[in-house]
C-alpha cells in the first residue's frame, strides 16, 4: 500500500473514552477510512508471513484458532501460553499503520501481534495481556480491518459494581487503546461467531520492556 493513501481525515481523530472502573478504553471508530481499510486488509492477507501456532492442553496438541505473526524491533522477543515468538522485521504497510496509531494516541510501540481470523470459527479465548515482558500496566493499541467482531471484557474477579462486563463491536478501520489498570484487572476475548464467513485482521501494538517470560 502506498503512503499516499494515508491522507489526513478529520474523523480519524474522533474518539470516545470508556471508563471501566480501574481500566480505560479509548475508541477511535474511524482511525482508518474504508478505502485504506479495504486496501490494508487485502495487502496484509497476502504479504504477512502468517503461521499456525499450537498449544499443549491436557497433554494434547491443539491448533490456535487463528493465524498469527509477531513483528517488531529485533530484541522484542515475546511469549504467551508456552508459545515463544521471535519478531519478523517490520513490513512497510505495518510500519505505516504503526505511525498512524502512534500519532493518534501520542505513544510509541516497538512490536505488534497480528491475528488473522479467517472466518467466524476463528477466535481468541479469555485472557489478559499481562506478561512480564510488557511491564506494569501495559498500554495495548488494537487496530481492526475486515468484518465486525464482538469484543467482550469481564473483570478477573467480580465486584459489587454493576460494571463487571463490557461488550464492544470492533469495526473495519477502528482503533481501541487499552490503558490504566485494564490488563491487571480485566480479561478480554473475541468469541466465535460461526455465521460469519468474512475475514478480519487485528493488530495489537505493544511495548516489550524485558526479555523475561512467564506463562499465563
Amino acid at each position: 500500500m502506498q503512503a499516499s493513501l494515508f491522507q489526513t481525515n478529520p474523523e480519524q481523530n474522533h474518539y470516545t473514552e470508556h471508563q471501566l472502573g480501574d481500566g480505560k478504553i479509548s475508541e477511535y471508530p474511524h482511525a482508518f477510512d474504508s478505502k485504506e481499510s479495504e486496501s490494508l486488509l487485502a495487502t496484509l492477507m497476502e504479504l504477512i508471513p502468517w503461521q499456525q501456532d499450537y498449544l499443549r492442553i491436557a497433554g494434547k496438541t491443539v491448533a490456535v484458532p487463528r493465524l498469527q505473526c509477531w513483528m517488531g524491533d529485533s530484541a522484542s522477543n515475546y511469549g504467551y501460553s508456552g508459545i515463544r515468538l521471535t519478531p519478523s522485521p517490520w513490513q512497510s504497510d505495518v510500519s505505516l499503520i504503526r505511525q498512524r496509531v502512534e500519532n493518534l494516541c501520542d505513544l510509541k510501540f516497538n512490536s505488534v501481534l497480528l491475528n488473522y481470523y479467517r472466518n467466524g470459527n476463528d477466535s481468541v479465548a479469555w485472557h489478559a495481556d499481562d506478561e512480564v515482558e510488557l511491564g506494569k500496566n501495559p498500554i495495548i493499541a488494537s487496530v481492526s480491518f475486515g468484518v465486525e467482531r464482538k469484543f467482550q471484557l469481564k473483570r478477573k474477579q467480580a465486584t459489587s459494581s454493576s460494571q463487571n462486563k463490557f461488550i464492544m463491536t470492533l469495526g473495519n478501520g477502528s482503533l481501541i487503546v487499552m490503558g490504566k489498570d485494564l490488563q491487571q484487572n480485566w480479561l478480554h476475548q473475541v468469541p466465535k461467531e460461526k455465521h460469519l464467513q468474512e475475514p478480519r485482521i487485528n493488530l495489537t501494538f505493544r511495548n516489550i520492556v524485558t526479555s523475561q517470560h512467564i506463562n499465563k
